[in-house]
């Protein structure tokens, strides 16, 4: 059988479910257009990992479809592509541009969680971060959780100075979304340099959302936490 967007969706309708499709509904934040098929998250990573060797421009043609798993397939499909051995820089880069160029299909948390770490973190790992900048700096709510998230790559390499200048840039944005993902990029930082951590969300603390503070904090010692945490 010749792999292809729609052979990768006919495989996904095989299972689809009322009761996934009510779950999945529950969570998506994306764009109001979109359709769920209803599909157990495993059994759709499970189905992008036999994909991965598919074409980009049926990876691209899956990030056209309405379909909400044909995207989460994609970009599984990226990932899965990016965690190659042997992959060269070129093709790394042909993964790169195809997910900022079709970013407008990359409407989810979970799609930007699902690849921007390898896709575009690992890409950019030994380049100039300008590009994430940007993405911090942009008025979608997307492209700026690409921005954070996309640094998880970087403090993994024990990289965190620019992980530590798009968190403070996103620091006391207006999406709860975006306070989850730096309170979660923080908390990995503080796994690599928790005094900075620490410095960091005292220098902070005033504009940080509670909820980021909540997340940065998790796996700090209980003193340093409960201060942290106290009253503003």
């Amino acid at each position: 059988m010749t792999l292809s967007a729609q052979t990768f969706i006919a495989t996904l309708r095989e299972h689809e479910s009322e009761s996934e499709r009510a779950k999945i509904s529950r969570y998506f934040r994306g764009s109001a257009d979109t359709q769920i098929i209803g599909v157990r998250m495993k059994t759709t990573f499970d189905t992008a990992a036999k994909y991965r060797d598919v074409p980009l421009a049926e990876v691209e043609a899956l990030l056209e479809s309405p379909y909400y798993e044909a995207r989460i397939g994609a970009v599984s499909i990226l990932d899965f592509k990016a965690r190659r051995k042997g992959i060269t820089d070129a093709e790394r880069a042909e993964l790169y541009n195809l997910y900022l160029r079709r970013h407008d299909r990359i409407d989810n948390w979970d799609l930007v969680d699902r690849a921007a770490p390898r896709v575009i973190g690992w890409y950019l790992f030994d380049k100039p971060r300008d590009p994430l900048y940007k993405l911090a700096g942009s008025a979608n709510i997307w492209e700026r959780r690409t921005a954070i998230t996309a640094t998880f790559w970087f403090i993994r390499q024990r990289d965190i100075d620019d992980a530590l200048k798009i968190a403070e840039m996103l620091i006391d944005d207006d999406e709860e979304l975006i306070n989850k993902s730096v309170g979660t990029g923080l908390r990995e930082i503080g796994k690599v340099d928790p005094d900075r951590l620490v410095e960091f969300l005292r220098t902070h603390a005033a504009k940080t959302p509670r909820v980021t503070l909540r997340y940065a904090t998790e796996r700090l010692p209980a003193d340093v936490r409960k201060q942290l945490l106290g009253p503003r």
